[in-house]
């Protein structure tokens, strides 16, 4: 009969485990949640703020996007170095 070798863990199981023993960031929520609030009464109040609040978005997610860009390209450069 064959001996069982163990099942190797899944590498994201570790990042899992720590995430759900910290405290839930309730007031993160809390926060955005008010934010959000405040905005929407904001763009009901002067409309024409909506288009400063989605041009802000617009350069936020672009400059968001480059950055994991750019990460993605050290990953992509670093996984490349240890295949060869």
């Amino acid at each position: 009969m064959t001996e069982a070798t163990p099942i190797q863990m899944c590498p994201m199981a570790g990042t899992c485990k720590v995430m759900m023993e910290r405290p839930f960031p309730g007031l993160a929520l809390i926060i955005a949640g008010i934010s959000f609030i405040a905005l929407g009464l904001l763009v009901i109040y002067e409309p024409r703020s909506l288009f400063w609040i989605l041009a802000f978005c617009f350069v936020l997610f672009g400059a968001m996007m480059l950055a994991m860009a750019a990460f993605m390209g050290k990953l992509t450069t670093r996984f490349q170095s240890l295949k060869s």
